[in-house]
């Protein structure tokens, strides 16, 4: 018998599973995402599964782990401080691709050097301005990143400056060729810089994620979710985080066809603070070929094809004023909503919502409240922010009282962004306790907020709405109408056809909303989806329905759908894949371009069979140090070639090996 244990930490519960023999869920259970130390979550979701199956700690033969923490952080502009090294680029390549947006103001040293797309070197290397660089900027930064011009053909200049910043900082060092074999340096350096960013806060996951394990008796291996739901070691995962974004919607897809058998659909999972779209077709979840895309950046991390919108049980609610009739909008920063935190500081938060509720008028602040996240790194922060950060303390406040000043709410936003503080407001999840859908955490607090919120006035004069019961309701309405876009435009980009407008116009355009609505008038018109769509997500149930009946389609909700993530952790293979290029930068010449550097080949044939024996070893050991046996290796070739003079000349040839194979389990 094999017992495997399934955990997902997302953005507000951790879940966990227990399966028996690959066929069978016989526990799960969901703990609150505890985010100042994330143990404490992972070990009461943990216990909760070993409790109700009344198996023993020591008869787990394999654990396995998915997250939205790193997806969560892209879409919400978190994660640690970083410098991004770019060599031999110039300075109007960082606005390519989002780069400076990827920085997010961190500090990037453009320096002298890179590579021809030959591999030769195009300039030497600076290495006296790297050096000055790291003596002002270096302190504070938690991860570096370093991108070469044509590093991929040459990675000589990324390795010699990643071994000098090791030397002079100790900080972990990303280095763009290690995560792509592709070219687009620009691409590359956001990939790279996204990994720094991540270091840190998935290293602390994974970390205190196998303590845990130990703490409770466990000792079975531990493995990680990629983007592309394979799996890998928690040590591989360390040391490339940037591979884990997507990890527990991808998980999400495999647990989906696990619990349902489904050939074709739209797999939609709904968490606190994303929902993930993704097309089931012929049973597999299709992988995007232009690299995985996180909000607003697009990286070179190979994944499930998914739109990740910033649109969950926790997002936070906004007023839009402009009009006269005004209207919500949701997300896409997720919030602590005002039930929950009132759980953790009921006295505070049910004093500020009472006097804020006997005032005449309605305050900028009122119903929203502030925490700060004890134990990520704080350094690099200015005068203000650090004042601020002071300010806060290790106390739940009305946010009222923590802004002085219009000028702190910009010191405020920069700590969210960097993970040091968190914000509550009003939420779908407040909305669905005022309405009795859900009665987890405090209905009361969650009431008094919304009634504060509907007390708020829109471009006419009148306010958002008479009771807090309809402002819930309005809630839950745009979370329906959203949840429709999302699953509309999704649907327009996987079509065949190229209708030749933009899906998400097309989603939007009054034609589709008054088919959706089965307008008949001289025209009769229908529209609605013509896939089932797979609901996942804890609040699944309460929430697809009504995006089913808006969108005409077949809503199916598994019996496990809260918890999909976690099946779908310890149900997939371990998958490892590795890339290589074959040049031919004059004729009779074929260049192998390694690690190592260049090297040169007088037939294609023997430089491409070089390679993939060399990248087939590589693959095959990443599987085995994942853990993997019963490996298989797939090899393909992708051959460009051009005609010259009435005969096919060989231009570049890219290999990709794929080596996969079953986790190691230990039989209990």
């Amino acid at each position: 018998m094999t017992l495997l244990l399934g955990v997902d930490t997302g953005g507000t519960y951790t879940d966990a599973v227990l399966i028996r023999d690959e066929k069978e869920v016989i526990a799960s259970a969901k703990s609150l995402t505890t985010r100042h130390d994330l143990a404490i979550g992972v070990g009461g979701a943990i216990r909760a599964v070993l409790d109700q199956s009344g198996v023993a700690p020591t008869d787990v033969s394999l654990a396995s782990l998915s997250t939205t923490l790193a997806t969560n952080a892209l879409v919400e502009g978190q994660g640690g401080r970083v410098a991004l090294i770019y060599i031999g680029f110039k300075q109007d390549d960082l606005e390519r691709h989002g780069l400076s947006e990827a920085l997010k103001g961190d500090p990037a040293l453009i320096m002298g050097g890179g590579h021809t797309h030959a591999g030769s070197e195009a300039a030497a290397l600076d290495l006296e301005t790297l050096e000055a660089f790291l003596a002002t900027e270096a302190a504070g930064v938690t991860g570096f990143a370093v991108a070469g011009l044509f590093a991929t053909r040459n990675p000589a200049h990324e390795l010699e400056v990643a071994r000098i910043i090791n030397e002079r900082t100790g900080a972990p060092v990303t280095c763009s060729h290690q995560l792509s074999a592709k070219l687009n340096g620009p691409k590359r350096a956001v990939t790279a810089v996204l990994n720094a960013r991540l270091i840190g806060m998935i290293d602390r996951l994974i970390g205190r994620a196998q303590e845990t394990l130990v703490d409770l008796g466990i000792h079975a291996q531990m493995m990680v979710v990629r983007g592309d739901g394979a799996l890998m070691s928690a040590e591989q995962a360390r040391e490339r985080p940037i591979e884990t974004i997507l990890s527990g919607p991808a998980a999400s897809i495999v647990g989906a066809r696990w619990m349902t058998g489904a050939e074709n659909a739209l797999v939609s999972d709904i968490g606190g603070t994303t929902t993930d779209v993704a097309l089931l077709r012929d049973g597999k979840p299709a992988i995007d070929p232009a690299g995985a895309r996180v909000g607003e950046f697009r990286t070179m991390v190979e994944a499930v094809a998914m739109r990740t919108s910033g649109l969950g049980g926790d997002s936070q609610v906004h007023l839009n004023s402009q009009g006269l009739s005004g209207g919500l909008t949701l997300g896409p920063r997720r919030v602590v909503p005002a039930s929950l935190i009132a759980k953790e500081a009921p006295e505070i938060v049910h004093d500020a919502l009472d006097a804020q509720l006997r005032q005449p008028t309605t305050g900028d602040y009122d119903g929203q409240f502030v925490r700060a996240v004890p134990g990520v790194p704080s350094a690099g922060l200015s005068e203000r922010e650090a004042t601020l950060l002071e300010r806060i303390g290790r106390q739940v406040h009305p946010m009222g009282k923590i802004l002085r000043t219009r000028l702190e709410q910009g010191a405020l936003k920069k700590l969210v962004d960097r993970g040091l503080v968190q914000v509550s407001g009003i939420t779908p999840s407040d909305a669905s306790h005022v309405l009795g859908r859900v009665d987890a955490w405090d209905r009361d607090a969650a009431e008094k907020a919304l009634t504060l919120f509907a007390r708020r006035r829109v471009g006419s004069g009148d306010q958002v709405a008479a009771t807090p019961e309809e402002l819930a309701q309005m809630i839950i309405d745009q979370l329906t109408e959203q949840t429709s876009l999302t699953l509309l435009e999704s649907a327009f980009a996987e079509e065949d056809h190229d209708f030749g407008v933009p899906g998400a116009e097309l989603a939007r355009h009054v034609l589709m909303q008054r088919a959706l609505a089965n307008h008949r008038g001289l025209l009769a018109l229908d529209a609605g989806l013509n896939v089932d769509v797979v609901g996942l997500g804890a609040s699944a149930p309460s929430y697809y329905p009504a995006v089913g009946e808006r969108l005409h389609c077949r809503m199916i909700l598994p019996q496990h759908a809260g918890v999909a993530n976690a099946i779908g952790a310890v149900v997939g293979r371990v998958s490892m894949r590795r890339s290589g290029t074959v040049t031919s930068p004059a004729e009779g010449r074929y260049r192998v371009h390694l690690d190592t550097g260049p090297e040169d080949f007088t037939e294609a044939e023997a430089a491409l069979a070089m390679l993939e024996n060399l990248l087939s070893q590589e693959a095959r050991q990443a599987a085995e140090a994942a853990g993997a046996e019963d490996i298989h290796i797939h090899v393909q070739r992708d051959i460009r070639t051009a005609e010259v003079e009435a005969k096919q000349v060989f231009v570049e040839g890219m290999l990709t090996v794929e080596a996969s194979g079953r986790p190691r389990v230990a039989l209990g």
